[in-house]
């Protein structure tokens, strides 16, 4: 493949490579946590031909993993894009071919890298692209919310483009993993509203997804989400054997969960 098609992440993209990495990360996920829930009612009513943005607070490493099981799950039919730092994905050069494209962040020349790829992505409307827009790393409850530029200027360039706030925390429960925890917040479209207005309304829109989210997380309660991905349940060792002896004795079957998921019995 020529450089110049490297430098095109819609041209460099492999849907075979992208599957497959999928499974990876499905794999990944599922080992080291205990669950991925989607907060009710889950996603919103999002048209079927129109460019989307997803974008995210940025609480940790996990965040573009999580992105692609989502895709996987929710977008089927939509190939995915996204920015990663362009230093990073020099590393990681492979991930050109599953729709990574790097940017050079705080320059002037990356972020017009970004908005032109972005917007190349996007002209077909059966496209998405994934972000996490604030950046860097920041916790799920740091207040107020503010995200990079660059995501209201690509809202307000793309016609009809729908941007979507997606907030991410990864809580522990009742158990030795932790659970990935999503939410997704009302669709947000560009309205006529200039970049700067528009990065206002952007910013409050994920916040508020954050906050409902944090309200969740802190309620432990798995009913107010549904479980897309289920990770291993309950303790293991000497002392799982003894719960799962315990249960036998008794006649009763076990529940690994020290907090049982909705509809199963405690």
């Amino acid at each position: 493949m020529s450089g110049a098609a490297t430098d095109d992440p819609v041209a460099a993209r492999s849907a075979a490579l992208a599957g497959f990495f999928t499974g990876v990360m499905r794999r990944q996920v599922r080992r080291n946590f205990r669950a991925l829930r989607m907060a009710r009612p889950g996603l919103p009513d999002l048209p079927a031909q129109a460019p989307l943005i997803l974008y995210a607070n940025h609480p940790s490493w996990w965040d573009p993993a999580v992105f692609i099981v989502l895709a996987d799950a929710l977008f089927p039919a939509r190939p995915g894009f996204g920015p990663m730092d362009a230093d990073a994905l020099e590393r990681y050069r492979f991930m050109r071919r599953i729709g990574i494209f790097g940017v050079d962040r705080g320059t002037r020349a990356g972020a017009a890298r970004f908005l032109r790829t972005g917007a190349h992505v996007l002209a077909d409307p059966t496209r998405m692209l994934w972000i996490t827009g604030q950046g860097n790393f920041t916790d799920a409850r740091a207040r107020p919310v503010h995200l990079q530029p660059g995501v209201a200027h690509l809202v307000a360039r793309v016609p009809g483009a729908v941007a979507v706030p997606l907030a991410l925390e990864y809580p522990f429960w009742s158990e030795k993993k932790p659970e990935a925890l999503v939410a997704f917040g009302a669709p947000v479209k560009a309205a006529g509203r200039r970049a700067r207005a528009l990065a206002t309304v952007l910013d409050h829109a994920l916040e508020a997804t954050q906050d409902d989210l944090a309200e969740r997380a802190v309620a432990r309660d798995p009913a107010g989400f549904v479980r897309l991905l289920g990770g291993r349940a309950g303790v293991g060792g000497p002392y799982g054997a003894w719960l799962a002896f315990r249960a036998m004795l008794s006649g009763r079957s076990r529940d690994p969960d020290h907090l049982p998921e909705p509809g199963r019995p405690s």
